[in-house]
């Protein structure tokens, strides 16, 4: 059991003692650090913050404790109770708010929870601001409001309503064209937030709707990951149902991945670029996904005539990238979309319905669909730290045993071969090294990785 601070927020699992999980008082206290520093950033008294949660067990405590200490130093407020993580980005510019807190641990299992921090325009905070709020918990910093200026707690449950019309009304979605295409869909929302929102959009988009685990009740029927190995019983409906496709979201829904018809994963990789695809031949322009993502999206992009750019992992990181290059979409290769005709943050809702136009106007199955990108494939494995281990010399001596292939340091070692890559990196999330491969076949992804593991325990000395 872990507590992890980090600029990005403040995650850990529930139970145990302070400062080593995230208890109670460490949730206080950082909601507290937040609030505070959100008042000297804003020169406001009474400051305005969206607060909304995933479907977890512990989030409704979480939620209490968080929004409690805001309004003990006079901020407002706006409770949209259970939400998703894109709901809640949309909500505070349309509330005006100054800033907005996620409580969700995203696919993290469910003894885990999070705060995740954004700023006035529903963004993630860049790294200067989140270490001044690790700074003010660190030295505990703060200074409540005496009673006369407390703050205060409004409730509004129609952000998730607001959000899909939102998303309805952009002018690249064609709900008519998907009504038209008779769709049957089966959704795996794995107990969360996704079982209010995807069936809601979907059956808006005139789509028929199986739904499976749509119940909120924050009892994850699987690993919350949406990964192949954890979706055996999207993939069994599907073909039973003889659906279309089938999706699944992670807890907080910014997180998206697909099944074809036959049960076989579109890819996770694949989202990101399917989506690209349609919105680049309507829009041209550029795109930037992370490191680790795939390189399909860059072949689909320059087939569009676009640029590609890669930034480091971190969704704060493909946004700043974003900005600077204008892209038209963008976001992660584990299912995270990012369409800044909307916002700024990974949105499966935003994903759903480009998907669906597409595929409409497309006229063919997924599969099919799958079957018209560049085929790559990817393993996706992490080796466990020990405290004892130093991460960056083990990243040094790997960098130092490629120095003759092209290497990128931007965020931990990507080395790029001709037809493959292996990208290292110290998760933010979790005590361990991520290791991403991609090759022409799966065979040669898994091998790359097996062996990046077994020269990572060679340097390691373990």
């Amino acid at each position: 059991m872990t507590l992890i601070k980090s600029i990005s927020g403040i995650r850990g699992t529930i139970g145990g003692k302070v400062g080593d999980n995230l208890t109670p008082i460490d949730a206080v206290k950082f909601a507290s650090a937040y609030g505070s520093w959100l008042k000297a950033e804003t020169n406001k008294e009474h400051p305005i913050v969206v607060v909304g949660r995933d479907a977890r067990i512990s989030g409704s405590m979480i939620q209490q404790l968080v929004m409690n200490g805001l309004v003990g130093l006079g901020i407002h407020v706006v409770d949209l109770g259970l939400s998703t993580t894109p709901t809640v980005e949309v909500a505070v510019p349309l509330e005006k708010a100054d800033g907005g807190i996620i409580l969700t641990a995203s696919h993290n299992p469910k003894q885990w929870n999070a705060l995740k921090l954004l700023d006035g325009k529903g963004e993630f905070l860049n790294a200067e601001n989140g270490k001044k709020i690790l700074d003010i918990a660190e030295n505990d910093d703060y200074l409540f409001s005496e009673v006369d200026d407390l703050g205060s707690i409004t409730t509004n449950d129609t952000y998730i309503d607001k959000h899909i019309e939102e998303v309805l009304n952009l002018s690249l979605v064609n709900p008519e064209i998907v009504k038209k295409a008779n769709f049957k869909v089966v959704v795996d929302a794995v107990n969360s937030t996704g079982g209010i929102a995807i069936p809601k959009l979907l059956k808006q988009m005139g789509v028929e709707v199986v739904e499976l685990y749509c119940e909120p009740n924050g009892h994850f029927p699987h690993n919350p990951e949406p990964l192949k190995e954890h979706l055996t019983d999207l993939s069994e409906l599907v073909v039973k149902e003889k659906a279309d496709f089938g999706l699944t979201v992670d807890p907080d829904v910014d997180r998206l991945a697909f099944m074809s018809e036959d049960g076989e994963m579109f890819g996770e990789e694949y989202t990101l670029v399917a989506c690209a695809d349609f919105v680049l031949g309507k829009t041209p322009g550029n795109t930037v996904s992370n490191l680790s993502s795939s390189r399909a999206l860059r072949d689909v992009t320059e087939k569009h005539n676009g640029t590609y750019e890669a930034s480091a992992v971190g969704e704060v990181n493909v946004v700043s990238k974003m900005k600077a290059n204008n892209a038209v979409i963008g976001g992660e290769g584990n299912g995270g979309i990012i369409y800044p005709e909307l916002h700024y943050g990974r949105d499966s809702l935003v994903g759903v319905a480009l998907f669906l136009t597409h595929l409409a106007e497309k006229k063919c199955s997924v599969s099919e669909l799958r079957n018209s990108y560049p085929s790559y494939f990817m393993s996706k494995n992490k080796v466990q730290l020990t405290p004892e281990l130093n991460v960056d010399e083990i990243l040094k001596g790997f960098h130092n045993k490629h120095v003759a292939e092209e290497v990128s340091t931007v965020d931990g070692v990507k080395v790029d071969f001709n037809d493959s890559w292996v990208h290292l990196r110290k998760s933010n999330t979790e005590p361990i090294i991520r290791i991403y491969t991609e090759a022409l076949s799966q065979e040669k992804a898994d091998q790359l990785a097996n062996e990046t593991i077994t020269a990572l325990k060679e340097i390691a000395g373990i």
